[in-house]
């Protein structure tokens, strides 16, 4: 019988923790890791062309199944190309496990052109960093690597594997379970009766809601809970800006996202006199803002029930029957009149509003549609919404291939802006290439439109220099064009008429498919 290598024995044990899924996008000293996966049915792999589609790939999976994928990378050069996106998952405590191959352990100290130091570079987007020192480290290694992943709520662990560990046998290891690896952190139980007293005394009330699993703040769950809380105390409540996940649609309460810039932000928070977060962190501003002041609320206005990323469903169930809040009643959000016309963000919300299949999981990256369409899915079908946690754009896309590999039995649809989108534009490669049922909607306005909206902020003109470094217009992307040249199915909607017939179109097929709209 042949002897086990060490990447044999590494997705072997990956493996057997649950680990269903590589994202790759390998080179020279992963070739081991890859040779090895010939004999590991269990474990599906996806191609990505580029390491940011791995990593967001992997985000979107953990965000939908609370598991991690893996991403298989390329030495600290490949590993950087995919840390936007791990920043954007470490924001949306995303478990993945990233395993990165590297020289041989005897070649490193002769710093050939591909050397470089990992560590420093993993440590930023992971809660836990490990350099496999021998080939009988890897199982072991492997295994432990799942459990960190999961452990704070869900965070980023990354291995480092050098080539001659991968490659050379397994001599008598074994997976060993370590003790001080725990799958979550352990916290104190959380005062329920202390709660609900600051509750009473308050007067004015926001409930502020973090996304996350299903049990997070904008599960199904929570939203009922906080809902009954709000009635009970004439409070209102809002989802983070950018929540990881968000339960959205008929059925459920029309919560609004905590508006982006401080000014509507601050109109919101500055007359509560309890501010309650519920997987939330204490709101700041996105940038540093001249006349406001970086964190929103102060630490006397805040009650945290739960850290992002662990439960909080059952403590907000708790606090709304302390607290004989009513039962949960069912709104009826009636659906947004049938725009007609040039396409507008407004319109484009409405449309999709109105042709969005139950079940579906929307990808947003941009303000452009992505507020617009936020505001009216309340009178969706019920659906999943996933948005940009950490501000590093070139999300969008890859997050809508990790969930649509994660949950091949829902559409999926990535609501995108044109500039961010180029970040990671062969992600459609991959679309196309494992024929997901993803429908790409592209706002074109052909600018960076968030930028020009923070250059005019405060009533300053647009400058020619500012216009023109913001201009994506000369040549402007022709999407159908590129789109085709991936392999994915084009069309272009100037009217809300042609979007609504066009979308209707590809949800009635199978594979993606991708929409300019023309703004």
């Amino acid at each position: 019988m042949t002897e086990q290598t060490g990447a044999q024995a590494l997705w072997a044990a990956l493996s057997g923790e649950g680990v269903d899924t590589c994202f790759a996008n390998p080179g020279t000293t992963e070739l081991d890791l890859v040779r090895a996966l010939e004999g590991q049915d269990s474990i599906r792999c996806v191609i990505g062309l580029q390491e940011n589609v791995c990593t967001g790939a992997a985000d979107g999976y953990g965000r939908m199944l609370g598991r991690p994928a893996a991403t298989l990378l390329h030495l600290g050069p490949g590993f950087a190309n995919g840390i936007a996106n791990l920043h954007n998952a470490r924001r949306a405590r995303t478990p993945i496990v990233n395993l990165i191959g590297d020289h041989t352990s005897w070649h490193l100290p002769f710093d050939a052109p591909l050397t470089s130091d990992i560590e420093s570079l993993a440590r930023p987007v992971s809660g836990w960093v490990h350099r496999i020192a021998s080939t009988a480290d890897a199982p072991r290694a492997a295994a432990e690597s799942v459990r960190q992943s999961l452990a704070n709520g869900g965070q980023g662990a990354t291995l480092i594997f050098p080539a001659d560990y991968q490659a050379d046998p397994l001599q008598g290891a074994t997976v060993a379970a370590d003790a001080s690896a725990q799958a979550a952190a352990s916290t104190a139980p959380l005062d329920i009766a202390a709660c609900a007293q600051r509750l009473r005394s308050a007067r004015r009330i926001v409930f502020l809601l973090g996304g996350g699993g299903e049990l997070g703040g904008l599960g199904v769950r929570a939203q009922h809970a906080a809902a009954r809380l709000c009635a009970a105390l004439g409070a209102s409540a809002y989802a983070e800006t950018f929540p990881a996940r968000a339960e959205r649609g008929q059925g459920l309460p029309a919560f609004d996202r905590l508006p982006y810039f401080p000014e509507p932000a601050r109109a919101v928070l500055d007359p509560a006199d309890l501010v309650v977060l519920a997987g939330a962190l204490p709101p700041v501003t996105y940038f540093g803002y001249a006349g406001h002041p970086s964190l929103m609320v102060e630490a006397a206005r805040l009650l945290s029930l739960g850290e992002p990323g662990h439960p909080v469903a059952e403590s907000l169930e708790q606090l709304a029957d302390a607290l004989q809040a009513p039962a949960f009643e069912a709104p009826v959000h009636p659906l947004p009149a049938e725009p007609t016309g040039t396409l507008t963000p407004a319109a484009i919300g409405a449309v999709l509003t109105r042709t969005l299949p139950e079940g579906a999981i929307v990808s947003v990256e941009g303000g452009t549609c992505g507020y617009p369409f936020y505001a009216a899915s309340a009178a969706a079908a019920p659906h999943t919404t996933l948005t940009n946690t950490g501000g590093a754009i070139g999300q969008g896309l890859p997050v809508a291939v990790g969930a649509a590999i994660a949950c091949p039995g829902r559409r999926v649809v990535g609501l995108l802006s044109d500039g961010s989108t180029q970040y990671t534009i062969q992600s459609l490669w991959t679309m196309a290439h494992e024929q997901l049922d993803v429908v790409v909607l592209i706002a074109a306005n052909h600018q960076y439109a968030i930028l020009r909206n923070e250059l005019r902020r405060g009533g300053a003109a647009l400058g020619a220099r500012a216009e023109a470094l913001t201009a994506l217009d000369s040549p402007r992307i022709d999407w159908v064009g590129l789109a085709q040249s991936y392999g994915v199915p084009a069309t272009r909607a100037a009217t809300a008429e042609e979007l609504s017939v066009q979308l209707r179109d590809a949800f009635g097929r199978r594979g993606p498919a991708l929409i300019e709209m023309a703004l």
